[in-house]
């Protein structure tokens, strides 16, 4: 009979964990602030890009979505319904709304 051996102790396991360990870092160690510095800074860049893209959309939908009224039917109803439930996923999210609720 062959023994298996169990995930959690293995070498490969004991690898994995440690290389957690030292990527979390302690507080106050070299790695921790290390790592605390690089996720602020991946962290600044992400909401630089989201800000950009709430801003060109703020800008869209102030110009109507580039619809004039003449031009308002039900294609361009769909694409905003489009929109619409594009971002209630996201909000849904942001806010444990929707099926994120808690």
């Amino acid at each position: 009979m062959t023994r298996r051996l169990n995930p959690i102790t293995t070498p490969r396991f004991e690898a994995r964990a440690e290389k957690a360990r030292r990527n979390k870092g302690e507080p106050g160690s070299a790695t921790g602030s290390r790592n605390r510095a690089n996720a602020l800074a991946a962290f600044i860049g992400k909401k630089a890009e989201i800000d950009e893209m709430l801003a060109r959309l703020q800008a869209l939908s102030d110009d109507h979505f580039n619809c004039a009224p003449d031009e308002a039917g039900w294609a361009m109803v769909g694409t905003l319904e489009h929109y619409a439930s594009l971002l209630k996923r996201i909000t849904d999210s942001a806010f444990g709304e929707g099926e994120h609720a808690r």
